[in-house]
């Protein structure tokens, strides 16, 4: 029962989590750390929930990924072009992520992470003071050049605590994209690079899983997918009108008391 609990409290953690540039995975390994859920087993959790927080972004964007495989002819981001962006934006990550996988796993630390966190935070108040002038104000208008250069900034994120959605943001941003499409092309880009990496670590797991770990994994799915379609609405809607430094700002605060608890 223990259990079940911690695993819908990082279910909570993840969905609330996910697509805020705050860094998902960086919350999970140290709220996990605090609840003393960590080992092998944990870091795959970890990783698995975030199924249930793509889930959600497939089920309130429907009609977008409905239009990659039946395309209507009214938007560019649709068939084998929205197909092809996707791709060109998830290679990066997943080429450089199957070859440093064993290196990334090893940085699932509390300290790592806030590291990562505050690096992240400067990076951000940097993006958000330099990004140039706005030239892409909806998503069918991303080209395969765009899509790419935001693939190579998702690279950012295999360092737990960095954040995905922080450095796809960053960098549409870099490239143009008002920031309300940067958070939508970081949501549509989540959905291939996040089932690879999840599908690929719960293959290199599957020794030390069993069927006696489904109800743990179910919990946190299913609370993953409730709370990142809330947080996916909250975040869609303050997005316009404010800018990423708060974001900055309480990035630096979680950082500086992870470093001051684990130094």
């Amino acid at each position: 029962m223990m259990e079940l609990l911690w695993a819908a409290l990082l279910g909570f953690v993840e969905g609330i989590t996910e697509f805020l540039p705050v860094s998902s995975t960086g919350h999970l390994i140290v709220v996990g750390h605090l609840l003393g859920f960590t080992g092998p087993k944990a870091e795959t959790f970890e990783v698995a929930i975030q199924l249930g927080a793509i889930a959600a972004v497939v089920v309130l964007y429907w009609p977008v990924f409905w239009g990659l495989v039946q395309p209507s002819g009214r938007r560019r981001f649709a068939g084998v072009r929205g197909l092809l962006l996707l791709l060109l934006t998830t290679l990066p990550a997943c080429v450089l992520g199957l070859v440093l996988h064993s290196t990334i796993r090893g940085l699932f630390s509390p300290l790592s992470v806030a590291a990562a966190m505050a690096v992240g935070a400067v990076a951000m108040v940097a993006v958000e003071s330099r990004a140039p002038r706005v030239r892409v104000w909806d998503v069918d208008a991303v080209s395969a050049r765009d899509a790419l250069w935001v693939g190579f900034w998702q690279c950012l994120a295999l360092w737990p605590g960095f954040s995905r959605s922080a450095a796809t943001i960053m960098g549409g941003m870099m490239l143009g994209f008002s920031r309300k499409v940067a958070a939508e092309y970081s949501f549509l880009a989540a959905v291939p690079v996040m089932v690879a990496a999840t599908g690929y670590d719960l293959w290199k797991s599957r020794e030390f899983l069993s069927l006696a770990d489904v109800p743990l994994f179910s919990v946190g799915f299913m609370v993953a997918f409730v709370s990142a379609c809330v947080a996916i609405r909250v975040f869609l809607h303050v997005v316009g009108s404010t800018s990423f430094r708060p974001f900055a700002l309480y990035r630096l605060v979680v950082a500086a008391v992870v470093w001051g608890v684990w130094r």
